[in-house]
């Protein structure tokens, strides 16, 4: 009977992973802050994200279990926003530490996110994840202090894969829809000086590269991104282009960093440039079903 547990399942990425792997396990176990339920062979499990209350013993003989908590990083980085979002990677990750090692049959694989933002701001050079160079700030610290409360604890009978994901498109949730509605009010131009790359991947794609890595039984840091970053003012041009919208005003540095405050945001996630390449899914044979941004717009709108 194969059993997958997503820890924070309840989102976006997690509805995504649940669409895709329904058909291909016997059980799916999500663990939730919310309420504990039962539909179908998809069941809700609450748990804390800190300490064992019982949840725990849903990871008994799973053959997969992928973790997705974290504090969102779509807000202003007070000091409290900021302590947040670290303990809620850190935490979560050292309770399914703990949890694991004290299963009698632990789950086979466990597949752990992490951000490609690890990768410092570059113009200049693509990061994989052999050559990658990992800067000093505030998000590229959290992430290498998350893979590290990941990888530290050793799992004898557990598969481990930090998943270095980028900006996911979808059409139900993540970063798509504000951008395709500012394009659609005619704000789709350029954001600061527009030369910064953006790394993305199709919600499909996400998926399958998650499968495959399954399947392969890869382990370590894999990058999920698409082959092909691209930069701002030519991400927003194909969208406006997609979206049959002609004007796009552009959106200098001041102006982000005010609508930013109102918000409640940060610059950070459309300003820095994310170059980055999915150097080791391709090496072993993973082919991207939506390679180019074009298809992938396409198939969202």
């Amino acid at each position: 009977m194969k059993k997958l547990i997503i820890a924070a399942g309840t989102g976006f990425l997690g509805q995504v992973l649940v669409n895709h792997f329904e058909n291909k396990f016997d059980e799916i176990v999500i663990l939730t802050r919310g309420q504990s339920s039962v539909n179908g062979k998809i069941k809700l499990v609450n748990w804390d994200a800190k300490t064992l209350t019982g949840w725990e013993t849903e990871l008994e003989n799973a053959t997969v279990l992928i973790n997705l908590a974290g504090k969102s990083v779509d807000c202003r980085y007070t000091e409290k926003n900021k302590k947040e979002i670290l303990l809620s990677r850190i935490q979560s990750t050292k309770v399914l530490n703990q949890a694991v090692l004290a299963c009698t049959n632990p789950p086979k694989h466990w597949l752990n996110s992490s951000i490609s933002t690890i990768y410092r701001f570059s113009l200049d050079k693509q990061m994989s994840e052999e050559n990658g160079e990992i800067g000093n700030d505030f998000s590229m610290n959290v992430a290498q202090s998350w893979e590290k409360a990941f990888f530290k604890t050793a799992t004898p009978n557990t598969l481990k894969t930090a998943l270095r994901t980028s900006i996911v498109l979808g059409k139900n949730g993540g970063a798509f829809i504000p951008l395709k509605r500012l394009t659609q009010f005619g704000l789709g131009g350029k954001q600061g000086k527009g030369n910064q790359f953006i790394s993305w991947i199709h919600a499909e794609d996400f998926a399958r590269a998650i499968d495959f890595i399954i399947e392969k039984q890869m382990t370590g840091v894999i990058n999920i991104v698409s082959p092909q970053s691209i930069s701002n003012t030519n991400f927003m041009a194909q969208l406006r282009k997609q979206l049959n919208v002609f004007i796009g005003l552009p959106t200098p540095e001041f102006l982000l960093k005010i609508g930013a405050k109102i918000i409640g945001t940060e610059t950070e996630l459309v300003l820095k440039s994310r170059n980055v390449i999915p150097k080791r899914l391709q090496e072993n044979g993973f082919e991207f079903e939506f390679n180019t941004l074009e298809k992938a717009l396409k198939n969202l709108l």
